[in-house]
């Protein structure tokens, strides 16, 4: 049953993560059809990214912690890649950059949200398995 609750905690975080990305991109999507200006846009944007990054960080660490190694494997490259965008200190969208750049953020959030997808399917499939495997016992 601990194994479980286990794959809900980071189902949670999962569709947290999601929707981090997806409020991002909609942002992103006002500022391309002007509902917004560029200074609240990236304001908007800058405020949730490093929830964003700690949230994967977290994510990876829990699943390390309860010994889940494939799937702490499966985000290592998504932490690795914060990690690389923070170190170079790309993480933040610039307010004067922010036309040039929007296909280019609109892409690596697309990337990355593809990426949670496919990690929330694996969840949800260890979760289904966890779950039949407690009934059977």
């Amino acid at each position: 049953m601990g194994d479980l609750f286990i794959w809900l905690i980071s189902f949670f975080i999962l569709i947290a993560l999601i929707v981090l990305l997806v409020y991002q991109l909609m942002c992103l999507a006002d500022l391309e059809f002007d509902y917004i200006n560029p200074y609240d846009s990236s304001s908007r944007i800058n405020n949730v990214a490093f929830l964003e990054f700690i949230g994967e960080g977290v994510l990876c660490v829990f699943y390390l912690v309860t010994g889940h190694w494939v799937m702490s494997l499966l985000c290592a490259p998504y932490l690795y890649y914060n990690v690389r965008l923070y170190s170079l200190r790309q993480h933040l969208v610039d307010v004067t950059e922010i036309f040039n750049l929007l296909h280019t953020e609109k892409k690596r959030r697309l990337f990355k949200l593809a990426y949670l997808v496919v990690l929330l399917f694996f969840d949800i499939f260890w979760m289904i398995w966890s779950a039949i495997e407690d009934d059977e016992d």
